[in-house]
């Protein structure tokens, strides 16, 4: 498969307490470990921009499965919740995806959502890897 679109992120510095700048410059930031895990907090870590691009990549999934069976969205948002868990060896995550949908009946957000879980391409890439739960609400 040709590929649509690449992005390239080059990390420098410490790892997670290091930099993180996108080739393009549009993201240019600090790294630290979270103060949860021993670290000083105080900038973004690798579970924050993982849970932002999960975020808004189902959401964009969400509202496109919408458009295309003829459901009306307002005021409707995804949080991702990304979890590092430690294994038996090294490092997991896990991700809990928030999806609340107003005004839209139970058995149709949950037939969005799990329609938008399958063409989501970060949904798609933890398939299997990742355990990804889905909670949603109407409202």
């Amino acid at each position: 498969m040709d590929p649509i679109y690449t992005a390239s992120a080059l990390s420098t510095g410490d790892g997670r307490n290091g930099h993180v700048r996108t080739s393009d410059g549009t993201l240019d930031v600090d790294l630290a470990v979270p103060k949860e895990m021993g670290g000083g907090g105080g900038a973004l870590n690798p579970e924050q921009l993982f849970a932002a691009g999960y975020a808004a990549c189902f959401h964009s999934a969400l509202r496109g499965v919408a458009r295309q069976s003829g459901a009306t969205l307002a005021d409707d948002s995804v949080t991702a919740e990304v979890s590092l868990l430690k294994q038996e060896v090294g490092f997991g995550l896990a991700v809990v995806l928030r999806v609340e949908l107003p005004g839209v009946a139970q058995d149709v957000a949950d037939d969005l959502v799990a329609k938008a879980h399958q063409v989501c391409p970060y949904s798609n890439a933890t398939r299997g890897n990742v355990v990804v739960d889905l909670d949603v609400t109407v409202g």
